[in-house]
């Protein structure tokens, strides 16, 4: 503003710099409520439009919660898949802990760039060497 209105005073730069920022604003409402304050400066322009912007926000988070009632039965349902989910997540662990389950590789042709031999990658050759140390 300084260098395009150079003749014109501070005053006159300040309400300028203002209506361009307001204008620039793309939301609608925020643009609207923010002109209708009648900013001198483009610092005041700025913190009401902050403001606004901050209350709108708070204002959409906190409009939204709502009360649930819940049955008891279907409740305990959940908590019976719940409970189902666990232990079948509990017997794939330990199955997978006791090597009874192997995990099927990608591609047997792959090589590893660590160890140049072939059927796994490097993120697997850490896995088959802690294995093969205990």
């Amino acid at each position: 503003m300084s260098l395009a209105y150079a003749e014109c005073p501070l005053d006159v730069r300040e309400g300028l710099a203002s209506q361009y920022f307001v204008d620039a604003i793309r939301d609608e409402h925020t643009q609207h409520d923010t002109r209708l304050t009648d900013a001198k400066d483009l610092n005041s322009a700025l913190a009401y439009s902050m403001k606004y912007e901050a209350m709108k926000t708070a204002s959409k988070t906190s409009s939204h919660v709502i009360s649930i009632e819940i049955e008891n039965d279907v409740g305990i349902e959940r908590d019976d898949k719940f409970e189902s989910l666990l232990k079948t997540l509990e017997k794939l662990s330990n199955n997978l802990a006791a090597g009874k389950i192997t995990i099927p590789r990608r591609n047997p042709n792959v090589i590893c760039w660590k160890c140049n031999k072939q059927g796994h990658i490097h993120r697997e050759f850490l896995v088959i060497t802690s294995i093969q140390e205990n």
